[in-house]
């Protein structure tokens, strides 16, 4: 990889504040985009603006043919079909989707178990709390063991043929663990559960088959992977898709329509009501060319070589405590930590007022866990491809000199 080269496409690193360039270690929550996805999407507006699957006219055509080979770039970037892939609004929205379409079908009953993982994100949280209070299915929660990787014997004494589903994030979001979900899904799946795939944090950064995975379900979001914001994946097994009901109605899933009832397209129409966000799809298809371009190979071992080198630099300061397995190879690249001496949200906003580093800092939408480890939050550090050795220097120097100031 060409760091230099492709820090080029960012228009944004170029930015000084004060003089100063932006180091931006907040990928996590969202990357940042590219001139070949901006550009992309700037077409679409400029050249063949028209609503998909409306129209005989041209533009109507072009952008239609786009939306639609945007669903197959991303399918096949996961090594799913074309019409195993519902484009949604993020990650949130996908497993929402699952969870009423699940919900709505009486797929959980009193007597049912949903098991996750007690380190989820929000996203992969509530959307289970609500579906168990609904349907007076058990939420039960899987432990962590203290290197922070997933305690896989709880896992098994929890699990049961009354387990309907499994969720869980192939890499948390918070102390980064790299969950090992295949074996995961091969227990869920001998004790006759589904089993859903929270892949955010994931697909972006290394290789992901969601066949060898054996995700029934995977959601990812393509703000996390250079693309636009305001779009996202669902992965599902198209013969769960076809037995499933839409969660949201109105045109465009629709087969006919009568006055007093409604039949369904085909997958993925049926999940994809309204005019939906094409230049969102055109901008994700161009995000995911891009990362192929680089290769996910190549992008994941740049990931954890820039994450072992800061691990390496962050475990000399003194009074920092890292929350993660403090491994590359068992960990994304996300390095969650605090001070016994400086609040998390005080530590980010020195180090954006030091040297312009971007950081985020609180409790990362997995308030039951953080507030477990501390209850005033945590910081985290979060790279990706255009990031450097040289910028892990300037904020493990500037991080020490914070920390010795208030030390």
């Amino acid at each position: 990889m060409n760091i230099a080269q492709i820090r080029k496409d960012f228009p944004i690193l170029e930015r000084e504040i004060d003089g100063k360039r932006v180091i931006y270690f907040d990928n996590a929550a969202t990357s940042l985009t590219p001139n070949q996805v901006t550009d992309s999407i700037c077409e679409y507006y400029h050249n063949y603006c028209a609503n998909v699957h409306r129209g005989l006219h041209k533009f109507s055509d072009e952008a239609s043919e786009k939306y639609e080979s945007a669903h197959r770039t991303v399918g096949k970037f996961v090594n799913a079909g074309k019409d195993e892939i519902v484009f949604t609004k993020n990650t949130s929205e996908s497993i929402n989707l699952v969870m009423y379409s699940l919900l709505e079908s009486g797929f959980f009953g009193k007597d049912d178990e949903i098991i996750i993982p007690v380190s989820e994100h929000h996203s992969n949280l509530i959307p289970w709390q609500f579906a168990a209070k609904k349907s007076g299915a058990e939420l039960k929660f899987v432990g962590m063991k203290n290197d922070f990787t997933l305690n896989m014997e709880d896992l098994q004494a929890k699990i049961s043929k009354k387990t309907k589903l499994v969720a869980i994030a192939h890499v948390s979001n918070t102390s980064a663990s790299l969950f090992p979900v295949a074996e995961v899904g091969k227990i869920a799946h001998e004790n006759g559960a589904l089993f859903l795939v929270d892949a955010a944090q994931s697909v972006p950064h290394m290789p992901v088959d969601v066949k060898k995975i054996g995700a029934d379900f995977a959601a990812f979001s393509a703000h996390k992977m250079l693309g636009p914001t305001g779009i996202g994946a669902l992965y599902g097994k198209n013969e769960l898709l076809e037995k499933m009901e839409p969660f949201n109605y109105g045109g465009g899933i629709i087969q006919s329509v009568k006055l007093d009832e409604s039949t369904w397209g085909k997958v993925p129409e049926k999940f994809e009501a309204g005019t939906p966000h094409v230049a969102g799809a055109v901008g994700f298809s161009a995000a995911i060319k891009y990362l192929e371009k680089i290769g996910m190979d190549n992008v994941r071992q740049h990931g954890k070589e820039v994450t072992k080198y800061a691990l390496e630099k962050m475990s000399e300061i003194k009074g920092l405590t890292l929350y993660c397995t403090k491994d590359a190879e068992k960990q994304g690249s996300i390095i969650l930590f605090g001070s016994s001496s400086l609040e998390a949200h005080d530590l980010a906003l020195a180090l954006d007022e030091a040297e312009n580093i971007a950081i985020r800092s609180g409790l990362h939408c997995a308030e039951p866990f953080i507030s477990a480890l501390n209850e005033d939050g945590l910081a985290r550090a979060s790279f990706y491809i255009y990031n450097t050795k040289e910028e892990v220097d300037i904020f493990i120097e500037t991080l020490g000199k914070i920390l010795s100031a208030f030390g």
